[in-house]
């Protein structure tokens, strides 16, 4: 995985979630990935209908457990790319992906359950025991509060104070990006903004893709 330090300007969903089951998805994953594929759409799609109501926690749990199912493949693996941040649907048609997507993944899934922006954020780290960079997906359960970390490593969700293997580097949502500091929330330093990579996996995602 390599840090894409460019998302230093970036704009996310803010306030207003994007379709993340358009009009004849199923038929375009089976015609793309085949007809396993279309069954983990099926079972993503069935999984925010059947989580609506709940708990944050319950949310969290179910899925984090859902997407952590999905194999961990290095990017040149499965796109020929570097660095490629896949859909959604594409994370689920591969059945395979980076860190980056797993936690994209969960970020537009909490998001089409409800879970308001500001409680989460896309956290880059470095994974100390591995040595290697990493993203993980931070949940707070108020401004103050110590974060939650949504993990394909340790599958566990735990308090970041006991992720003491993950060092953080930046986090970012809608709202801006934020310098690290410990395992808290950090020092905002850039507002919302535009970049062009993340509008496009947003333009992807809405086309089915």
């Amino acid at each position: 995985m390599a840090f894409n330090f460019a998302l230093v300007g970036f704009y996310l969903l803010a306030n207003t979630p994007i379709n993340i089951f358009p009009e004849g998805l199923l038929e375009r994953v089976e015609q793309q990935y085949g007809e396993d594929a279309k069954e983990r759409v099926e079972e993503w799609q069935t999984l925010v209908d059947d989580a609506q109501q709940d708990s944050e926690k319950e949310k969290l749990t179910r899925v984090n457990r859902f997407f952590n199912e999905v194999r961990f493949v290095e990017d040149e693996r499965v796109w020929g790319q570097k660095d490629y941040w896949a859909t959604p649907v594409e994370f689920l048609g591969k059945n395979a992906g980076d860190c980056e997507d797993f936690t994209i993944a969960k970020y537009f899934t909490l998001r089409a359950l409800g879970i308001e922006e500001d409680k989460l954020r896309l956290m880059y780290v470095r994974a100390l025991r591995i040595r290697q960079s990493h993203m993980v997906l931070a949940y707070f359960e108020t401004p103050d509060a110590m974060p939650l970390v949504l993990d394909n490593i340790n599958r566990k969700i735990l308090p970041a104070s006991y992720r003491r293997d993950l060092k953080p580097i930046y986090s970012f949502n809608a709202d801006g990006l934020w310098a690290a500091k410990a395992q808290g929330r950090g020092r905002k330093i850039k507002e919302k903004g535009s970049h062009s990579s993340w509008q496009d996996i947003i333009n992807r995602i809405e086309h089915g893709e």
